[in-house]
């Protein structure tokens, strides 16, 4: 038994780790959790507002005031489940040193610092760990002689091995290829694909000769797909049939896009849902706002929308773009400014989808590498029925401080959902937008 309770560590928790995941406090197992007091300020301080940081601290509240119940935060309570450890929110002391003193700041990092200490000179039996998000919060803790750990919980292992949702095989018999042009399917045992996730793609080649196929899931067989242009739209590659053939499949739900800017995932996304316009009540085109400098957009000079325009412009630009490929006047053209008047299609920003029904939607998130893997749970159990939703982004273009290539919430979904018969991904590596922009994603 004493060996036990020397195994058990305490984590301490930052800030940023509760914004990343609400429910944080009960992934540690048998181990204690300890809140710092500066922590519960900070959130104070957050628990307004519609951003997620705002949404996040305002759950974290509540679950802390429900699991408390009658008891005071200063002694140790138990968490709820079995084989769990017990909480507490523990005060600024001071240890052997003093954080604000050794970086000559009174900022909330350093009390946060400071109660650490306090909790390795009470419990020297105990190894204690402080948890952040914030790298160079942990450095800091590291130069203090702290235990320092970022937060695992939801971040994939290895981000090279990342699932890519396409495939190409070689040394297909010609006879194999032939007889995909002639009846369109054919058994992946004969290509030696027996054990191919559903929905996967494969480029089949033998020499010059190619043939693209889906892993349906409905009929067990591999199907070839040929290029379809979608509301003017035409892919330009393999990976843009792929992803053009995942957006307008109807029996697929959920579809993730990952590429470098300029491989056409939005495009390619916003074409699919005009296309498919008849089928769905709304299409919700959607990003998370991330100001530059980490500035809120209350700083924008202007009325909401002037302030929120900066950031949806990409997104009209792409679809400025569909609208081009047809006459000015032309019905194609009239139809998209028709359902933008009557927000038939609606680009916003995620925050201001939250709460709303999504039902009979066809709604797709842009810049999904932005967002923790609890805000694409929140956004996925939201869907009605009738409901489609296509993620897209690039996992290594993060612009939030606490979020990386193997913690942000798109390749978190990425691997969580391959192979599922109601999900696909494809990862698009080929720029389209023009050579000067595939020489910035290759050199620079």
């Amino acid at each position: 038994m004493a060996k036990k309770k020397e195994e058990r560590k305490i984590f301490v928790l930052d800030t940023s780790v509760i914004i990343y995941d609400h429910n944080a406090i009960n992934e540690f197992d048998e181990h204690d959790v300890a809140i710092p007091i500066t922590v519960l300020e900070e959130l104070d301080n957050f628990k307004k507002g519609n951003d997620t940081k705002n949404f996040a601290a305002r759950q974290f509240i509540r679950l802390l005031d429900d699991m408390a119940g009658t008891k005071t935060l200063q002694q140790w309570i138990p968490l709820k489940g079995t084989k769990k450890g017990s909480f507490k929110v523990i005060m600024n002391g001071i240890g052997k040193v003093d954080a604000t003193k050794v970086f000559a700041d009174d900022k909330a990092d350093h009390k946060i610092l400071n109660s650490a200490l306090a909790l390795q000179a009470e419990f020297t039996d105990r190894k204690v760990v402080l948890v952040s998000k914030d790298i160079n919060l942990r450095l800091k803790a590291k130069s203090l002689n702290i235990f320092a750990e970022d937060y695992e919980t939801g971040k994939i292992k290895d981000v090279d091995a990342i699932y890519k949702g396409e495939s190409t095989v070689e040394g297909i018999s010609s006879s194999v290829i032939n007889d995909l042009y002639q009846d369109g399917t054919c058994d992946p045992n004969d290509v030696g694909l027996k054990d191919a996730p559903l929905n996967h793609y494969y480029i089949l080649k033998n020499g010059k000769k190619s043939a693209l196929v889906h892993n349906n899931p409905e009929t067990g067989l591999l199907h070839r797909i040929e290029k379809t242009t979608a509301y003017g739209i035409r892919p330009l590659n393999a990976e843009q049939v792929f992803a053009l053939h995942a957006i307008l499949d109807p029996n697929v739900k959920l579809v993730t896009l990952q590429g470098v800017a300029g491989t056409g995932k939005t495009l390619l996304a916003l074409a699919g849902a005009m296309e498919q316009k008849r089928d769905y009540r709304q299409i919700f085109l959607a990003r998370p706002i991330v100001p530059l400098s980490n500035k809120d957009i209350g700083y924008l000079p202007g009325d909401i929308k002037s302030k929120i325009n900066p950031y949806m412009e990409p997104l009209w630009d792409n679809l400025k773009f569909i609208q081009n490929q047809f006459p000015e006047k032309g019905k194609e053209a009239k139809q998209i400014q028709q359902m933008v008047e009557q927000e038939k299609l609606l680009i916003t920003p995620l925050a201001y989808i939250r709460g709303r029904s999504l039902s009979n939607i066809f709604f797709i998130i842009d810049e999904a590498q932005n967002l923790t893997p609890h805000e694409v749970k929140t956004i996925i159990t939201r869907a009605g029925e009738n409901t489609k939703i296509v993620f897209t982004g690039d996992i290594f273009q993060i612009d939030t401080p606490y979020l990386d290539t193997q913690s942000n919430g798109l390749s978190y979904l990425i691997e969580k959902v391959k192979g599922n018969k109601l999900c696909a991904h494809v990862t698009l590596e080929k720029g389209e937008r023009s050579e000067l922009a595939n020489l910035a994603n290759e050199l620079l």
